[in-house]
């Protein structure tokens, strides 16, 4: 049921707002503007998990007339907003701590806080490796940014712990708000982290290296009739990988064979790039023939072409 794009999306919203729920009704009755920043930070989750949501309704719409390449960058503009997002309220929260620390005031019910906070952890734990199981199986941008997001509240979380702690220890209310300022730095790190992502997909950065790698891989396995390939160019679109490229084959082949050598390549390109739309655009040689592995018609006339080569004529 929640082994979907979808299905993840909806339990992350449900398990969002429950946890809303507790950090705001912590922060309330203990004053804590830490909690009141987790819980900040788990709002801007609810909206960036509706947001991925609808995300990725649209995303998983076919392509159409108007949208040839499908929708899948829906999925990057929902990354885009929720970095933003995370990265204005990280900047209000810093602000308010800083007022906070200036004034001063009382924390109470730090038994509250810290009940609260330890179960804010395990369900975090919990979301954010599902969420991540999730987006790798189906290779969802968005969804990982979600899961980032989630793991981050752990580490914020137990920060928020840790503190409470210390001000029950203590008595110093102002280390509530230093803990609030260093949730916020890294909420501000995150959403960086995420809008540079994003962007990158959004302005068509190249796949990885080690994707392109195994686009290589693919090729190079038909070198007996592929005499090379040229004009590689990849994007992203969402969780779709657009890849085209310029393959020279043997002139010998028929168009069939050519055609067929194309179909078995795409197929490979995909099974192991999930997602992954192939389009290529057949050359045949141009009759140079030194760094040529291929079995033509020209290893039968002359033998001696490439003598270096350790092959028989076919």
């Amino acid at each position: 049921m929640f082994s979907t794009k979808t299905g993840a999306a909806r339990l992350l919203i449900a398990v969002v707002i429950g946890l809303i729920v507790l950090k705001t009704v912590a922060s309330w009755l203990s004053g804590s503007l830490s909690i009141l920043a987790q819980a900040t930070d788990s709002l801007l989750d609810l909206v960036a998990g509706i947001v991925t949501f609808l995300a990725l309704r649209i995303a998983a719409k076919p392509a159409d007339e108007e949208h040839p390449y499908g929708h899948g960058k829906w999925e990057d503009v929902a990354g885009m907003v929720q970095g933003i997002l995370i990265t204005v309220a990280g900047g209000l929260i810093i602000y308010a701590s800083v007022q906070r620390i200036r004034v001063g005031t009382i924390i109470e019910m730090t038994g509250t806080g810290i009940l609260v906070m330890a179960i804010s952890i395990a369900a975090s734990i919990f979301l954010s490796r599902h969420l991540l199981k999730v987006a790798k199986a189906t290779g969802s941008v968005a969804l990982e940014a979600n899961a980032n997001n989630i793991a981050a509240d752990v580490y914020s979380a137990l920060a928020v712990l840790v503190g409470l702690l210390a001000v029950r220890l203590t008595n110093l209310s102002y280390i509530d708000s230093a803990v609030a300022i260093g949730v916020a730095v890294y909420i501000i790190r995150l959403g960086y982290r995420s809008i540079s992502r994003s962007l990158a997909i959004l302005v068509d950065t190249k796949l990885s290296a080690e994707h392109e790698e195994v686009i290589e891989a693919c090729l190079k396995k038909h070198g007996t009739d592929v005499a090379g390939f040229h004009k590689l160019r990849t994007r992203h679109s969402g969780s779709q990988h657009h890849i085209d490229l310029h393959l020279v084959v043997n002139k010998d082949l028929k168009l069939e064979q050519a055609h067929d050598i194309c179909d078995r390549i795409e197929g490979e390109i995909q099974s192991r790039l999930h997602g992954a739309s192939v389009t290529i655009h057949l050359e045949p040689c141009d009759g140079r023939c030194e760094q040529c592995h291929t079995v033509c018609s020209r290893d039968e006339t002359d033998p001696a072409i490439r003598p270096n080569s350790g092959r028989r004529p076919s």
